[in-house]
């Protein structure tokens, strides 16, 4: 499956700028991110709303995901995990956990992160560039669900991630494929 987070308020964008909106190459940013999911054959995919969901909704539609809201939006990002993360039924046994607003994150490196779940791993792991930072796409086994909803606070399950690092599988990618959109300057350097 695939969890991706577009709840968030879009603070450092402006006043009621919803960043997930903006368009790249002529496509809301949430829509590439959530094609994109879908099209690495991930399924269901969940969305999870909370910040203006009707105007998130209709920016996907016609696309096959479920959404989710997440009421506290404005609370740290373990609240629309748990959220996206109760939304699965028992037959799933892995779900990536993406955000809606890495627009360089590929179709290609979600399908390798999903091969990188073979064996004994539980779970597969983004780190990009020379520094190694560790960021979503992360993908987690089902055994490790109990320690994500006992989590709280902000960074993705980085915690769990932490705590089982042994275990995981690590897929290395460009600095530039972590770039997110968080201000107006992104935005533009983006679409530069």
């Amino acid at each position: 499956a695939g969890i991706i987070l577009a709840a968030g308020a879009s603070r450092r964008m402006g006043a009621s700028v919803n960043k997930l909106l903006l368009e790249i190459d002529g496509e809301p940013i949430v829509r590439r991110v959530v094609r994109r999911a879908i099209d690495a054959g991930l399924d269901p995919v969940i969305v999870v709303v909370g910040y203006e969901p009707n105007r998130i909704r209709e920016s996907l539609d016609g696309l096959k995901c479920t959404f989710v809201e997440n009421p506290d939006y404005s609370g740290p990002t373990s609240g629309s995990l748990h959220a996206g993360l109760r939304a699965l039924d028992s037959s799933v046994s892995a779900a990536a956990v993406m955000l809606g607003d890495m627009v360089h994150v590929t179709t290609a490196m979600l399908r390798a992160l999903q091969n990188g779940l073979g064996g004994d791993s539980r779970l597969a792991v983004s780190r990009y560039g020379v520094d190694a930072v560790l960021a979503p796409p992360l993908f987690f086994r089902r055994e490790l669900w109990p320690e994500l909803l006992a989590w709280s606070g902000e960074g993705c399950g980085k915690a769990v991630v932490m705590a089982h690092v042994d275990e995981a599988v690590m897929l290395d990618w460009p600095e530039n494929a972590l770039r997110d959109i968080d201000t107006p300057a992104d935005y533009e350097d983006v679409r530069r």
